[in-house]
C-alpha cells in the first residue's frame, strides 16, 4: 500500500513537471513534405515520436521472435548432421583399418562434406581407393582434401608422396617431396620420405647433402649417419672414379668427406684407385704412407707394395714399418715386391719366405714359384706351383670328382656298360 502511494505521488509529480515544461517552453513541429505540411505542439510531436519509437522496438522484438526459432532449427539440424559424419567417420576408419578398403572409402567419402575435419575423411579415403588399387580416384580425393581445408598443402603433399612410393614411383615423389622442400625447410616428415626416395633413386648426391640436414634434426642415430655417409661417398667415388677425367670431381669428394671416414679402409683403396688411373702415383703413395701411419691395414699394405713409383724409397719406408712390425705377412710380401722391383733376389725370396711362414698363402707361393723359375731352380718352383694349387683348391667349393665316382653306379662305369 505504501509502495503504490509513493508511486502514485511520484507520478503526480512528474506529470506537475511536465505540465510545467509545457507551459514554460512553447514551440511547435512542423513537417512538410510536398504541398502537405503537418503543423504540431513541440510536447504532442515528443509523445508521438517517443510513441513510435515503442511501436518499432515491440515490431523488431515480435519479428525477432518468429526468425530465431529458424536459426535454432538449422544449428541444431548441422550439429546433428556434424554428429552422424563423426560416427560415420570412426566407423570409416575402422574398416580402413581392418582392410575392408571399398567400404571404409565410401562411408569416408560420404560423411567428408558434414564432417568437421573433411580433410582427415578425403585423406583416408584417398589412401583406401590407393590400397584398392583406384589411383585416379585416389587423386581426386586428394584434390578434395587440398580444396577442403586451407593450408592442407603440407598434408595432402605428404601423403601423395607416400602413395607415389608405395607405387614404385619414386621420381614423382622426389618431385613432390622436392617442391614440399623448398616451401618447409627441414620439415621432419620431408626429410624422412627425402632420404627413403634418395636411397631408392640412388641419388648420393642428394643423399650426402641431406645427412647433415637429419642430423641437425636428430632424425637419424649417429650409427645410421655413418651407414649412410659411408655408402654415399663409397658410391660417388666409384660412380665418379670409372671415367679418369673426373679426378677433381673424386678430389673434391674426399675434401669434403667428414674426417672419420677418411680413416675408412675401403674409401682409402677406392681413392688410391681413382689416383692411380689418373695417373697420380706419387699422390696415392702419399696418401698409403700417412694412412699406415695412423692406422694398419693389411688391404693397406697389399696396395702399397704393388704402386709403381719409387721401389727404393718405398722398400726403405717398408723395412722400417717391418722394424715393429717383423712378423706381419702382407708387410712381407710387399717387402719381398718391393726387392723385386728393385732387382734384390735373394732378397725377395728372403721375404717371400718369410711371409710364407708366417701365414702360408697360395700368393705368397706363386710369387717364389715365379721367382725360382726365373732364377733357374724349376725343381723348387714346380714344388711352390703345386703348394699354390692345392692352397687354392682348399677355397674350391666341394664337387663330385671322377676319382669319387662308386663301382657300382657311377656315372663312367655304366656308360661303359651301355657301350
Amino acid at each position: 500500500m505504501r509502495k503504490l502511494l509513493l508511486l502514485i505521488v511520484a507520478g503526480l509529480a512528474v506529470g506537475a513537471l511536465f505540465g510545467h515544461l509545457m507551459m514554460s517552453v512553447p514551440g511547435y513541429w512542423l513537417i512538410r513534405v510536398g504541398d502537405t505540411s503537418v503543423q504540431t505542439s513541440f510536447w504532442f510531436g515528443l509523445v508521438l515520436l517517443l510513441g513510435a519509437f515503442i511501436l518499432v522496438h515491440f515490431a523488431l522484438r515480435l519479428l525477432t521472435g518468429i526468425i530465431r526459432p529458424v536459426g535454432r532449427f538449422r544449428t541444431w539440424n548441422a550439429r546433428a548432421r556434424n554428429r552422424r559424419a563423426s560416427k560415420r567417420t570412426v566407423r570409416g576408419l575402422v574398416a580402413l583399418t581392418e582392410g575392408r578398403f571399398k567400404r571404409a572409402e565410401r562411408t569416408l567419402a560420404g560423411a567428408a562434406e558434414d564432417s568437421s575435419t573433411p580433410m582427415v575423411n578425403y585423406l583416408s579415403a584417398a589412401l583406401a581407393a590407393h590400397y584398392q588399387g583406384h589411383h585416379e580416384r585416389s587423386q581426386e580425393h586428394l584434390n578434395q582434401a587440398q580444396l577442403s581445408t586451407d593450408g592442407a598443402d603440407t598434408a595432402v603433399g605428404l601423403m601423395q608422396a607416400q602413395l607415389m612410393i608405395d607405387r614404385q614411383q619414386p621420381e614423382e615423389a622426389l618431385a613432390i617431396l622436392n617442391r614440399l622442400d623448398q616451401k618447409l625447410p627441414n620439415h621432419p616428415q620431408v626429410l624422412k620420405m627425402l632420404k627413403q626416395v634418395y636411397l631408392s633413386v640412388s641419388d648420393w648426391e642428394g643423399l650426402r647433402h641431406l645427412v647433415p640436414r637429419l642430423v641437425a634434426k636428430k632424425l637419424i642415430t649417429q650409427q645410421e649417419r655413418e651407414q649412410l655417409e659411408f655408402k654415399a661417398y663409397r658410391e660417388l667415388i666409384v660412380f665418379e672414379a670409372a671415367n679418369p677425367a673426373n679426378i677433381e670431381r673424386v678430389r673434391g669428394l674426399w675434401a669434403d668427406m667428414p674426417d672419420y671416414l677418411r680413416g675408412n679402409t675401403e674409401l682409402i683403396v677406392l681413392y688410391v684407385e681413382a689416383l692411380l688411373q689418373a695417373n697420380e702415383e706419387a699422390i696415392a703413395e702419399r696418401l698409403l704412407s700417412q694412412s699406415l701411419d695412423t692406422h694398419w691395414d693389411a688391404r693397406l699394405v697389399k696396395r702399397f707394395g704393388l704402386l709403381g713409383v719409387d721401389a727404393a724409397r718405398q722398400l726403405t719406408r717398408a723395412e722400417k714399418w717391418l722394424q715393429e712390425r717383423p712378423n706381419d705377412p702382407e708387410l712381407l710380401l710387399s717387402c719381398g715386391r718391393l726387392s723385386l722391383r728393385t732387382g734384390q733376389w735373394e732378397k725377395a725370396l728372403e721375404y717371400f719366405e718369410a711371409s710364407q711362414r708366417q701365414r702360408p698363402s697360395g700368393e705368397v707361393c706363386a710369387e717364389l714359384a715365379r721367382l725360382y723359375a726365373s732364377l733357374g731352380e724349376h725343381n723348387k718352383s714346380q714344388l711352390y706351383y703345386r703348394h699354390s694349387v692345392e692352397m687354392m683348391a682348399q677355397s674350391l667349393p666341394s664337387l663330385p670328382q671322377p676319382s669319387d665316382a662308386s663301382d657300382s653306379d657311377g656315372p663312367g662305369k655304366a656308360d661303359k656298360k651301355r657301350r
